[in-house]
């Protein structure tokens, strides 16, 4: 057990830290490697976990493919556009509206598809109307946590989400229908919770007449018109993949790639610089940092947290799904909410009660916001931050995390009782 934590929290601080520009993907498999090396786990646990997650990696690379052709015609600056003009001015009503497109973002396209996409349009927008730097924190803050927080209601709308459905062979109907109720809590919570927290940042109006007009950011029209249409029918898609039960990352890259080839006809993008710039890292971080993870599952790890969950089971349902969240919560705000998502999942099968795997997942959805560390999304909405010249502290964003997380948390739980 010792060895296994050790290279768990070995691997897991150099792929905070990224030193010289090391990859995640490539300090995750060295960390599984490391793990095979010394007996953590087998050749055979490697290929289970590949099994594990190979569905979900997939579907995520498709998801921040169709997000990125979709960026390149312009998709995501018209939106953030018509929800700046909606405001007509009032910083209130722009707050609201900038969470609410977050949340759709992050619902279809996954929170890291609007971590990377969405944070930078939004910050180029703030810029040009020039808020103060109180209130860009605020709106950028509020944009963040809606990511996450609203990353619940599809089994596309998060990496966990995927991961878990997949474990626990959960339809994308039956995840859709109990994750509804949770979702909307959470997003209403999360409304309601940010605003009272920066209310008096945010100017009581904004001058959104300079903006450009919202039809100006469409860079291919006829792109733009057809992917309303493509959306739908791979919505469609997902729900006919579930009937017949096919993996979702047939519907996802798939439909990713076709979404890629008639954009390229209609010249609307470089399908070479597209492929490129995908997040191919994730594919090896994921499986990497799973087989280190899988190295705490034989070390005994969730054994022991299968043992407080049935503790917690055995105090009622009410206890079992808001302890279940809560410990996925803190345990993905210190651990990262991948490889927590993983312990936990096995942790609830040993304990033989798979309704609280969405227990698990809102909890490793929403809980990384506690700390910067909790998520990828997180890690990566502040590298793109940093990117921009903007630097938000360890210490600055734990003062907003802190408080507005664990409210949320509960409200989005108790959807589930």
């Amino acid at each position: 057990m010792l060895l296994a934590v050790s290279i768990f929290l070995v691997t897991l601080i150099f792929i905070i830290w990224q030193p010289r520009g090391l990859q995640i993907g490539s300090t995750a498999v060295v960390g599984a490697a490391l793990a095979v090396i010394l007996g953590v786990v087998s050749p055979q646990d490697v290929l289970t976990v590949t099994s594990i997650v190979w569905d979900a990696t997939l579907a995520f690379i498709g998801i921040i493919i169709l997000s990125m052709v979709l960026d390149e015609i312009g998709f995501f600056e018209w939106a953030a556009l018509k929800m700046a003009r909606l405001s007509g001015g009032n910083g209130h009503l722009m707050f609201i509206y900038m969470m609410i497109l977050g949340a759709l973002v992050s619902a279809f396209f996954s929170n890291d598809g609007a971590a990377l996409i969405l944070t930078p349009i939004i910050l180029a927008k703030m810029k040009y109307l020039k808020l103060s730097p109180i209130a860009m924190f605020a709106f950028l803050m509020a944009g963040g946590f809606i990511g996450d927080s609203a990353s619940n209601p599809l089994v596309i709308s998060n990496l966990t989400n995927i991961v878990t459905a997949g474990f626990f062979q959960i339809g994308f109907w039956e995840y859709t229908r109990t994750m509804f109720l949770p979702n909307l809590l959470s997003i209403i919570a999360s409304l309601v919770v940010l605003w009272l927290f920066f209310r008096k940042d945010i100017p009581s109006h904004i001058d959104v007449e300079n903006l450009a007009t919202p039809e100006s950011a469409i860079k291919n029209r006829t792109m733009f018109r057809l992917s309303w249409w493509f959306l739908g029918f791979l919505m469609v898609g997902y729900f006919i993949g579930d009937a017949y039960h096919l993996p979702i990352s047939v519907f996802a890259l798939g439909g990713a790639l076709l979404f890629l080839a008639i954009a390229t006809y209609f010249k609307a993008t470089k399908p070479i610089m597209t492929i490129k710039a995908a997040p191919w890292q994730v594919v090896w971080f994921s499986i990497g940092l799973y087989v280190v993870v899988y190295g705490l599952k034989n070390g005994g790890l969730t054994t022991y947290l299968a043992d407080v969950i049935v503790q917690l089971q055995g105090m009622g349902n009410v206890y079992a799904v808001i302890g279940t969240g809560f410990l996925s919560a803190i345990l993905s705000s210190v651990m990262n909410n991948m490889p927590t998502v993983m312990i936990m999942d096995i942790a609830i099968a040993e304990a033989g009660n798979s309704a609280l795997a969405y227990a698990n997942i809102i909890g490793c959805n929403l809980g990384p916001k506690m700390t910067p560390i909790g998520s990828l999304a997180t890690l990566l909405w502040l590298h793109v931050l940093a990117q921009k010249g903007v630097k938000i502290g360890w210490g600055e964003y734990m003062k907003v995390g802190l408080v507005i997380t664990p409210p949320v948390l509960l409200v989005a739980l108790l959807g589930l009782i």
